[in-house]
């Protein structure tokens, strides 16, 4: 049982029921947001970008791709 005087206060509040927004938001045109309009385009260009900025990382860095192990691994003496 609520309090008369919070009972009023909250009659008095404009606050519309959930119901009824919902409502109200079925029947508008539904609009185009920031993720559909632009979604994919900033998808590739953020992609393209962290792809350059990689690329141009690693050959300003000067790395030594020395992936074939021919040459460093050498066999060791069996033990018995």
């Amino acid at each position: 049982m609520m309090l008369p005087l919070a009972r009023c206060a909250l009659n008095h509040l404009k606050i519309q029921s959930i119901p009824k927004v919902v409502g109200r938001q079925k029947h508008s045109k539904p609009s185009s947001n920031f993720h559909d309009t632009y979604g994919n385009m900033m998808l590739c260009s953020g992609a393209a970008f962290c792809l350059g900025a990689y690329i141009i990382f690693m050959t300003q860095m000067g790395v030594e791709w020395n992936l074939s192990p021919v040459g460093r691994v050498t066999p060791k003496e069996w033990n018995e």
